[in-house]
């Protein structure tokens, strides 16, 4: 469902709303809102909380109905934890728990005085923002693929958030909160819209499908786009992309979009996004468990078009290239085998050991690609490796580059955004498990230091400029009962084109 979202600046006790949310640290203390309503409750709240009901462990929540001395229906009082320790992420879980805790229940017009929490070295901005962002995540669904019967009794039985108006302390703070809510919301819906790209099956989200929703980004967004066709990339020589996508009917396409607000001769940032609409592994077919799950091999790809999609929506002032080289990786008859040599855009040739790594395959021509652009920085994003997975986990991106200021900018872009990636080495001493007796090098340098080897090959390739590599094998969906793409790393990504453009972060 959708949520609506103002700016206000009042009194709880006032609040003619469903429901006003205020918040309470541990041992009981009151934020300065669940005080004020305390004091028009003639302690009320205070009582109920000597009696035990809630502590103010973080995340926890206590709904109370018809309290004292207040103009809304309901209270709903949302654990901080430690007042010390109310930092940004503690800020996140609080602002989740709050949404959360109203998602099946009658309170549809809801007040919150969350964003009046002294988060410490935040200021209301960056509060109201990442307040939207949570709560328009929390409202998240997709339900495009399901039948009319089914969406028609899930409208039915809609409830939750449809109204949030979020309080901020001052008067003169309504300003920096409409310029953050504004943010949030454009972060919110690149988020989205990359999480519906990822969740959509592989027979609706092909190359083709990903080419349309980038034509129609830019007719509403004020974007360039150019589709490379097949034919196009035979000319350019890109042997690498085109020997991936030969096993496959579905054809391949070569995004580009350009988001050009900055001055004349500024240079564009350049972000290059792996979209494999399926990964069977192709000749190197990958085990039939949890194959389904290779529909999110496009979640670069989808995370750059959710960038885009932000930084149009807050008119941000720079220049900006996208660039996605998108096909299938299929076991056909045509398709490439282990042991076949490809020849690459930049000219080097390229021994196939492994047809199932091949994410640099197409990632290689299109940092090739770049070049004409002469960008100031080039960042590729890819779910490259499963080995990132093991040696991150499922919390951090990897981040890889040949340039560390540029690698720090990034990873202050990631603790701004709460979307934290992890800096790993790019040492020369790991490029000679790259070494092939029939080629300039081999697709793969073995199981020792598998993503790091993944990013050395796409090093070759990033020498004309400075170039990170970000790898979301583990970030950009989740397994299991909640099974969805997470639209990682589009907060990440933003924040970053929001920092080169000058803007403040908070």
């Amino acid at each position: 469902m959708t949520v609506e979202f103002s700016i206000k600046n009042g009194n709880p006790e006032k609040q003619r709303n469903d429901c006003v949310i205020v918040g309470v640290f541990e041992s009981r203390k009151l934020s300065s809102a669940a005080a004020a309503v305390d004091q028009a409750a003639g302690g009320y709240i205070d009582g109920i909380l000597r009696r035990g009901d809630m502590e103010g462990k973080l995340g926890s929540s206590l709904l109370l109905h018809s309290v004292p001395g207040t103009l809304c229906d309901r209270v709903l009082l949302v654990g901080l934890g430690k007042e010390r320790e109310l930092h940004e992420r503690e800020y996140r879980t609080a602002v989740g728990a709050s949404v959360k805790a109203l998602a099946n229940g009658g309170a549809a017009d809801v007040a919150s005085f969350l964003a009046e929490l002294p988060v410490k070295k935040q200021g209301i901005a960056w509060k109201v923002a990442q307040l939207a962002e949570v709560a328009m995540d929390s409202a998240y669904r997709f339900d495009q693929m399901k039948g009319k019967a089914s969406k028609a009794n899930k409208e039915k039985e809609s409830k939750g958030i449809a109204k949030l108006i979020i309080n901020v302390p001052q008067r003169n703070d309504l300003k920096k909160g409409e310029d953050g809510l504004s943010r949030g919301l454009a972060i919110a819906s690149g988020v989205s819209f990359a999480k519906d790209l990822g969740n959509l099956p592989p027979n609706v989200c092909t190359p083709t499908y990903l080419a349309e929703q980038a034509l129609a980004l830019a007719k509403t967004h004020g974007l360039q786009v150019q589709i490379l066709e097949r034919a196009d990339m035979e000319k350019l020589g890109m042997g690498s992309f085109l020997g991936v996508s030969q096993g496959s009917l579905q054809p391949p396409k070569l995004i580009v979009l350009q988001h050009k607000k900055g001055k004349k001769n500024q240079k564009p940032l350049a972000l290059v996004g792996k979209g494999i609409t399926f990964d069977t592994g192709g000749i190197s077919l990958k085990p039939g468990a949890d194959m389904d799950e290779m529909k999110y091999d496009m979640c670069g790809a989808a995370s750059v078009l959710g960038t885009f999609k932000a930084i149009a929506e807050m008119n941000l002032p720079i220049n900006a290239v996208g660039i996605i080289p998108t096909c299938e990786n299929m076991p056909d008859g045509n398709a490439i085998r282990p042991g076949d040599v490809l020849t690459s855009m930049s000219g080097q040739t390229i021994e196939v050991l492994n047809t199932d790594a091949e994410g640099r395959l197409i990632l290689c021509d299109a940092l090739t690609y770049a070049e004409r652009f002469e960008p100031e920085a080039v960042v590729d994003i890819a779910t490259l490796t499963g080995a990132c997975v093991i040696a991150l986990g499922h919390h951090a991106s990897g981040l890889f580059s040949n340039n560390d200021s540029l690698a720090k900018e990034l990873l202050q872009a990631g603790e701004n955004a709460l979307d934290r990636a992890w800096h790993m080495p790019l040492w020369d001493d790991y490029q000679n498990q790259l070494d092939s007796n029939f080629a300039d090098m081999a697709n793969i340098g073995g199981r020792a230091g598998g993503s790091i080897t993944a990013a050395c090959f796409l090093s070759r390739f990033a020498k004309k400029f400075d170039w990170a590599h970000l790898d979301i094998a583990g970030t950009a969906w989740k397994s299991g009962k909640e099974k969805g793409a997470t639209g990682r790393p589009v907060p990440l990504l933003t924040q970053f084109m929001i920092q080169r453009a000058g803007k403040s972060s908070s």
